[in-house]
């Protein structure tokens, strides 16, 4: 029974050296929107003439498309509602969708 101790074993998980601090990202910069607050001659043209064509009108689709605001998306197709060149499908909370006005739809209401 010699008194000879086993060799040391190194701990583990010193090995290594130490761990590098996780970097973070900066996150995604969105670039900000400039909509305009008032329609000017040109957008209100084509709040008549393209906005009526589409087949899903919402006021996010019209304030992407034409660069205004939500509010006045909402109070330009309020306006075409109520002259009946588009047609109110759901009004649901603060979602509102529209659709084109059809010839159909014309016959239906006389």
């Amino acid at each position: 029974q010699g008194g000879k101790a086993a060799p040391a074993k190194k701990k583990e998980g010193s090995g290594g050296g130490k761990a590098k601090k996780k970097k973070w990202s900066k996150g995604k910069v969105r670039d900000k929107l400039n909509n305009a607050v008032l329609f000017d001659a040109a957008t209100y043209d084509k709040l008549y003439k393209e906005v009526v064509a589409y087949k899903l009108i919402t006021p996010s689709v019209v304030s992407e498309r034409l660069k205004v605001r939500a509010s006045l998306a909402k109070a330009g197709l309020r306006e075409l509602e109520a002259k009946g060149m588009v047609k109110c499908i759901v009004r649901h909370s603060g979602q509102l969708v529209y659709t084109r006005a059809t010839k159909a739809d014309d016959v239906i209401v006389e």
